[in-house]
Parts: structure tokens; sequence; C-alpha cells
């Protein structure tokens, strides 16, 4: 275990609390005009898959628990879960529905992906922080919208909405931020 200060906690961690390991959800640091800065910090655990919220002062210490992260590529999807290959020794392991949650959309057969792992059980999956997909349906443009700083709204190949800008119609490639949905640019290809 490594005693790290809160506000460097991020999504993916695993983390020690009272002797139970948690893999942390989402963690946003807020710093308020008047007050002491925070960590705030979904987290699910481990042990039994009870989501937890836990809230920190920004310099308090928090334990991270030993996790080695690996790259794995994922194959695909079946009743028994996510199934990813370590390239270097062509070991597999089982990532269950719950610990992939709604990251589920943007796998792709074939992705490389980051899984950590603790005690040869995968605990949390990082996937590239872009992915490239078509759309698939999105709004006409409305006159008289101003190219710069509107956006409209889009459905993804992988059936998440987003929004784009006036320029990007449907059949068109675009890359995708994976951590909040965002466009970031047109596909290059």
């Amino acid at each position: 275990m490594v005693k790290v200060i809160a506000s460097s906690v991020r999504k993916g961690n695993v983390i020690d609390v009272d002797g139970k390991l948690y893999v942390v959800l989402n963690a946003n640091n807020f710093h308020p005009g008047k007050g002491t800065p925070v960590t705030q910090v979904d987290m699910r655990r481990i042990s039994d898959g009870v989501k937890v919220a836990e809230r920190w002062r920004t310099t308090e210490q928090v334990e991270r628990a030993f996790v080695e992260d690996l790259n794995f590529q994922f194959l695909y999807e079946d009743g028994e879960g996510f199934h990813f290959m370590n390239p270097e020794n062509y070991d597999q392991v089982v990532v269950d529905v719950e610990t992939m949650g709604d990251q589920k959309a943007y796998l792709q057969e074939g992705m490389t992906c980051v899984l950590s792992i603790h005690e040869g059980l995968p605990l949390a999956v990082i996937l590239p922080r872009h992915v490239t997909l078509e759309i698939m349906e999105t709004e006409p443009v409305v006159k008289g919208q101003t190219a710069s700083s509107s956006y409209k709204p889009a459905i993804l190949s992988n059936g998440i909405r987003t929004m784009v800008p006036p320029h990007i119609d449907a059949g068109i490639r675009v890359v995708i931020a994976t951590e909040d949905n965002s466009y970031v640019e047109r596909a290059k290809s």
C-alpha cells in the first residue's frame, strides 16, 4: 500500500479504506471560494460491488493498493462477461459486466485497453482516451446558426448521443473522447 494525497486519486485507481479495497469510478476536486478544497470520490467495493461516495480534504492521505496495470486486447463479449487477452503471454481474463460499467459502449474488437489487476483479479478497465466512431444520425443545420459556437446533437454508431459541429453529417467518422463522450475532431481517414 502506498499513501497518496486525495487530490491525486483518479478514475480506475484502487484504494484501501478501512481494510477494504475499492475501485474509483469517478473523482472530482472541488475548490470553493471559501473553505477547504475537497475531493469527492464515487467508488465500488470490490468484495461485494456496493457503491460508496466519499469526500476527503484534498490534502488528506489515502492508501492506494498495489495494482498492476497491464495492456490487454479486447476479444469478445458473451454471457460470462468481457474477454481480454494479454498479447505477451496469451493469458485470457474475463471482466464482469459490473466492472466494465458504461465503458462497454466504446469497446471495439482488437482494442488495446489497460486492465488494473490485483492478485489476479481484474478490478478496472481503462480505455484509450479517444476512439473513432461513425455518425449514424444527426439533425440538419438550422439556418442562421453560427459555425463557431453552436453544436448539434448526433447519435454515434455505438448508440451514444454527443454534440458535433454543424458541418458534421451522418456517415462521417469522428474522434470521440471516451471520458466524457465529447467530440474531438473529424477522423483523418
